[in-house]
Parts: structure tokens; C-alpha cells; sequence
């Protein structure tokens, strides 16, 4: 139990910068979460703050691990596990080349892989909604 504890207080300093807004259980809180780490390694470059480039760093593996570890398991829905590959992917372009994450991003957003992907999502989010929601 030990180690569970250690990962739970590593995972805690990780996530403390970035309190709230480490959010990927839709494409679009992944995409908001994409855009703020990346607006923040921006202004963290060029050495002005080592110390949250690299928290900014750590959150995004740490989102890409879990997106990775979700779609791997199988007592997960198809669905939910091609969401999170999908998430995972956006994540490592961000990690290796995160110059280019935003102009690839809109180009991976126009392929049909992707607009697939977001009828999908909004298919199952309306099956989610009680009757009568919005």
C-alpha cells in the first residue's frame, strides 16, 4: 500500500498547478486542457520558468498515461477506450512536438477518422442525458 500512497502524492504534485483543469472525458475538455497547457508552456519557454514548463510537462504525461491505461482496459466500453486512444495520441504530438500540436490538431479535426469520432461521442452523450435534458 505503500506505493499507492507515493503515486497518489506524486499524481497530487503533479496535478496542483493545474488544479481543476486537467479534464479529457469529452474531445472537447481534452482539446480545452490541450490548449491551456500548451498557451502556458508558451509563456513558460525561452527559460522565464523552468520549474512550470516542467509541472506544465508532467501534466500532459500524466494525462496521455491515463488516457493510455484507460484504453487498454477492456472492462471499458469500445467507445470510451477509442475516445482515450484518440486523447493519448493528441497528448504525445504535444509531448514530442508541441510546436505543432495546434496546426495538426485542426488538421487531425477535419479527417473523417475524427468527425467519426465526434458523431459517436455526441450519440453517446445523448444516450446518457436523462429525457428531457439538453
Amino acid at each position: 500500500m505503500a506505493g499507492g500512497r507515493a503515486s497518489r502524492r506524486a499524481r497530487e504534485h503533479i496535478e496542483e498547478p493545474f488544479e481543476g483543469e486537467l479534464r479529457f472525458r469529452t474531445l472537447a475538455e481534452a482539446e480545452a486542457t490541450l490548449l491551456r497547457l500548451e498557451s502556458r508552456r508558451e509563456l513558460c519557454s525561452g527559460g522565464a520558468n523552468p520549474k512550470e514548463l516542467e509541472a506544465c510537462r508532467r501534466a500532459g504525461l500524466l494525462i496521455r498515461r491515463r488516457a493510455e491505461m484507460i484504453s487498454r482496459n477492456r472492462r471499458v466500453g469500445a467507445w470510451k477506450r477509442a475516445l482515450k486512444a484518440e486523447v493519448a495520441v493528441w497528448f504525445r504530438i504535444w509531448l514530442e512536438t508541441p510546436e505543432i500540436v495546434l496546426d495538426w490538431l485542426a488538421l487531425r479535426k477535419a479527417t473523417s477518422d475524427f468527425q467519426r469520432l465526434l458523431r459517436e461521442e455526441a450519440k453517446v452523450d445523448n444516450q446518457d442525458s436523462p429525457p428531457g435534458s439538453s
